[in-house]
């Protein structure tokens, strides 16, 4: 159950993040949602399943049902065994009742291509991903991926190039991985973030939800909401100003 308040009434998390207004002229909305321990680790045992409750896969399916775009790096795909996305119906109503096409579509960021044309994200021709990867990726890598996806060489694969290439988007959602998280945050194109809070002390080395080479400038975000799950804490904040 999910509520605005401890112990309080139960709310339609689908009604609550359709609802959020999200706007830019300049280019797409650019959203991520991700999960974390209370000690900031992002996975335990490399995958972020053991993180999530109901309420999270709840709120993950409601914002699910916002982007035009799913974007998520080759690493996350594997990790997490991504499917096709599939939305019920009922998020597929809310959808075409806000616009929208009745699924978003999912990107998969790849320089290496270092992904199984046989994959579980592969397997739905209905939902055909795309791929986006650099100039010099393995010509051989190119053409099995493009058997099964949509596969397009860009002049690199930073975020700027990236957000670029999709910006006929009004709303772009990352879910991971760490390092494209880290490179929207250096390229200062993070203006909503949506983060549950799993009630777990999980210490070890595991990775934080972003990381990246060198230091870039923080970004300051505000706090906008906080709803209250059986266990996890969901937060959501955008950027300043």
């Amino acid at each position: 159950m999910i509520s605005t308040e401890p112990d309080g009434q139960p709310i339609d998390p689908l009604k609550v993040q359709m609802g959020f207004l999200r706007e830019r002229d300049d280019r797409p909305w650019v959203m991520a949602n991700f999960v974390s321990s209370i000690d900031g680790a992002a996975t335990i045992k490399g995958g972020s399943t053991p993180l999530s409750d109901d309420d999270d896969r709840a709120m993950f399916h409601a914002i699910r049902a916002v982007p035009d775009f799913i974007l998520v790096g080759a690493g996350t795909v594997r990790a997490e065994n991504y499917g096709p996305t599939h939305l019920d119906e009922k998020r597929r109503q809310a959808r075409v009742g806000a616009g929208l096409e009745p699924a978003p579509h999912l990107v998969i960021v790849s320089g290496s291509l270092d992904l199984d044309p046989d994959a579980r994200v592969f397997s739905d021709p209905e939902h055909r991903v795309t791929v986006l990867t650099h100039e010099s990726s393995p010509s051989d890598r190119f053409d099995a991926l493009s058997d099964v996806a949509d596969v397009v060489r860009l002049g690199s694969t930073d975020a700027g190039d990236v957000i670029n290439y999709l910006r006929m988007a009004k709303v772009v959602l990352c879910e991971g991985g760490p390092s494209l998280m880290g490179q929207l945050i250096a390229a200062d194109l993070i203006d909503e973030m949506a983060l549950t809070v799993s009630p777990l002390l999980v210490a070890g080395d595991a990775p934080r939800i972003a990381h990246g080479r060198g230091e870039s400038p923080p970004l300051d975000m505000t706090l906008d909401r906080v709803l209250y799950g059986s266990r996890s804490l969901f937060l959501r904040y955008l950027r300043a100003g």
